[in-house]
């Protein structure tokens, strides 16, 4: 029987998942919402089924067994890195393959405080702190009283810590101590919401890092105990909500800027690192390894993504697997893997070449604290040269309606460059030539984000 695909997303990732299925001869259908129904990833579904919601699994679930589907693509989001969801795919009565890893990994690396604990047992740096909920005031006391003082350790000029809710996430149930004597108040209100938002009243406290950068290790992984990299790239340009906007590849590079550190010494570590953790756990997809940099070169393991991320596209743009064409898709590799196969080369046969740039293109207005923009976009025309690539979901040749239930991204560039300097330049004629109209319900013209990232390019792997 041929493999079929549900791709259980939408919008670009949708699209891009759908290329890679056509690129292996594998059928695929898609799903969507009202909101969605004019999005490209259903005009060029050859089946697509309405749903409710993208979050409702029984949905999923259903459409899986009408199509007769025997595999499920989570894309990003949504049930990406549910490990319920996964588990319940291979353990129904209609077993479907869950493409990602093993629904065992997805629940142990999705949690953050198990994370930390596996990393401090093969030596890994994590930010200090604790590895487990703390429920005691005293003994949370004496953890933030150590932190402090570690930090004076450190030369540290404006010491503080974080006080996190164990259970919470997204940003949610966090506060910012500076100074110890404030630090019982804000403990016992943090463990206040986190019983009445989660049920669980367990505070982690971790040291709070301000100078650094935020780097990535991109791994791909067999179900043959293979693990490949495909190098780091830096996601340090970020909106006030911690989404990214401007990513590069690789994460540092020290031809283009200078550094307080050992730069190339750095990348190393942490790429070794991410390997050595995957090996322990038998990872056996695709998964990104997230890490802190510090302005002294010290990296931290700060979590596990399992699952494929936006930004895959800068990290294969930039490499090259020995005896094939082109530059790899990862998110090809992703499902190759999830079926069974090897990876069919090895770490030796991959190399880099130059610098690739993303670009996250968002209907929002940045001086406004990357406040969303609603209307109807009449104009949608992408620069085009051979070395950008644009995934969008956004039709050539109708009005579109950002639908207001989900984040208004509009597009992905990804720009390569033979060095650093080159993809800027790049990525700066792409936004100049780059042209978007629309306009809102009280006749505005459409606010993008394409100053700001303009503005950002500057900025990009520097300290």
């Amino acid at each position: 029987m041929k493999e079929r695909i549900l791709i259980a997303n939408r919008g670009e990732i949708a699209i891009r998942i759908m290329q890679a299925c056509e690129a292996l001869g594998l059928d695929h259908v898609v799903v969507y919402t009202p909101e969605d129904r004019y999005s490209m990833h259903v005009r060029m579904a050859a089946k697509a089924f309405q749903i409710a919601s993208y979050k409702d699994p029984n949905d999923i679930f259903e459409v899986a067994d009408h199509a007769k589907c025997t595999a499920i693509h989570p894309g990003y989001g949504f049930f990406s890195e549910n490990f319920r969801f996964a588990r319940r795919a291979a353990m129904r009565s209609r077993p479907v393959r869950f493409i990602g890893p093993r629904w065992e990994v997805i629940r142990d690396l999705g949690s953050k405080i198990n994370t930390k604990k596996v990393a401090k047992d093969l030596g890994i740096p994590v930010i200090p702190g604790t590895d487990r909920p703390i429920y005691n005031e005293i003994e949370a006391e004496g953890i933030a009283e150590w932190l402090f003082l570690l930090q004076k350790e450190q030369g540290v000029t404006h010491p503080s810590i974080l006080v996190k809710a164990s259970a919470g996430g997204g940003g949610m149930g966090i506060e910012e101590v500076n100074h110890l004597n404030t630090f019982r108040r804000v403990y016992r209100r943090i463990q206040s919401y986190s019983k009445r938002q989660f049920g669980d009243e367990g505070v982690l406290i971790e040291q709070c890092l301000r100078d650094y950068h935020h780097l990535e290790v991109q791994l791909v992984c067999s179900q043959h105990s293979e693990i490949s990299h495909f190098g780091t790239r830096n996601c340090t340009i970020q909106s006030t909500g911690r989404q990214k906007r401007v990513e590069v590849a690789p994460g540092f590079d020290p031809d283009y800027c200078t550094y307080p550190f050992n730069a190339q010494k750095v990348l190393e570590r942490i790429v070794a690192y991410s390997v050595k953790m995957a090996k322990h756990v038998q990872y056996d997809n695709v998964g990104t390894w997230e890490w802190v940099v510090t302005r002294d070169g010290n990296p931290y393991l700060l979590e596990v993504n399992t699952r494929i991320q936006v930004e895959n596209g800068i990290s294969a743009r930039i490499a090259r697997i020995k005896g094939t064409d082109g530059y790899p898709n990862i998110v090809k590799e992703q499902i190759r893997v999830a079926f069974g196969d090897r990876l069919g080369y090895s770490q030796e046969d991959i190399s880099f070449s130059g610098t690739s740039i993303e670009l996250r293109i968002v209907a929002e207005d940045a001086r406004r604290g990357f406040k969303p923009w609603c209307g109807a976009i009449t104009r949608f025309a992408p620069y085009q040269a051979d070395w950008v690539n644009v995934h969008t979901h956004i039709p050539p040749d109708l009005s579109y309606f950002i639908p207001t239930e989900y984040d208004p991204n509009l597009a992905l560039a990804i720009i390569w460059g033979q060095n650093t300097a080159e993809a800027v330049e790049r990525a700066h004629i792409f936004i100049k030539n780059t042209q978007i109209e629309g306009k809102d319900s009280h006749d505005q013209t459409i606010i993008t984000n394409l100053p700001y990232l303009q503005e950002k390019l500057n900025d990009v792997l520097k300290f």
